[in-house]
């Protein structure tokens, strides 16, 4: 399975839907546009994984990273994912806590 990414910036923010499978192979693909993003000035990201139907370790890594990078510019990285096999990933790896999580993009456009 392969790894979609489709940018689209609404009220200043960048939304990035993701879809497909977030693993060691494809993990590199999403870390890239977030790099990108923020090299381009980019520091309020919302990341939506509603179309995501497996997230792995790396795959986590690369979403901390990215928390990382934006914040370094007091920027914000946002998570929209209501899948309970996703959320149950970062409640069990305590991450639930670091990012803040939205049931809609409308909703993180909304708060961040």
């Amino acid at each position: 399975m392969d790894l979609t990414l489709a940018t689209r910036d609404v009220d200043g923010k960048t939304i990035v839907a993701v879809g497909g499978e977030i693993d060691v192979y494809t993990a590199p693909k999403l870390r890239d546009k977030i790099t990108e993003l923020v090299a381009a000035g980019v520091y309020d990201i919302v990341i939506d994984m509603e179309a995501v139907e497996f997230l792995d370790s790396t795959g986590l890594g690369v979403l901390v990273g990215g928390l990382k990078k934006v914040r370094a510019h007091d920027g914000s990285l946002h998570l929209v994912c209501t899948q309970d096999r996703l959320l149950k990933i970062f409640r069990i790896t305590g991450l639930a806590k670091v990012f803040v999580i939205h049931d809609s993009a409308d909703a993180a456009l909304a708060s961040s």
